[in-house]
């Protein structure tokens, strides 16, 4: 299910959601003190591109408080609603649930990136 999902998700909205991430790692990159958040960004931008197989793992540190409100303000809040907006557009079919799901949770992702983890699930 991995690949085939990965594949249709590409189509139906996971390239505009990974092209998204990519924009904004390559406006945090254009700072040198935002390189550290690009890189972060580059990273869910692979996730956003495939996400089936994957997991994300939150660290419940509070040293990255700092860096979430300031991701927040800045990128967050639109990388979210564009996320919850495609998972809206998706949910409304049967067949579009679990990509629009997977929206849900990159919407999430899009609020706190910092001391979340990716790890890939084997089945």
């Amino acid at each position: 299910m991995g690949c085939l999902g990965n594949m249709l998700w590409f189509i139906c909205g996971g390239f505009i959601a990974g092209f998204s991430w990519c924009i904004a790692g390559l406006l945090w990159c254009i700072t040198i003190i935002g390189i550290p958040l690009g890189k972060q960004c580059f990273k869910f931008a692979s996730l956003s591109f495939f996400p089936f197989g994957k997991e994300i793992i939150y660290n419940n540190s509070t040293g990255f408080v700092l860096i979430n409100v300031l991701w927040l303000l800045i990128s967050g809040l639109p990388l979210a609603v564009e996320h919850l907006t495609l998972g809206a557009f998706l949910c409304v079919t049967v067949i579009g649930i679990p990509f629009g799901l997977q929206q849900f949770k990159l919407a999430k992702l899009a609020l706190m990136p910092f001391g979340a983890e990716i790890i890939t699930v084997s089945l």
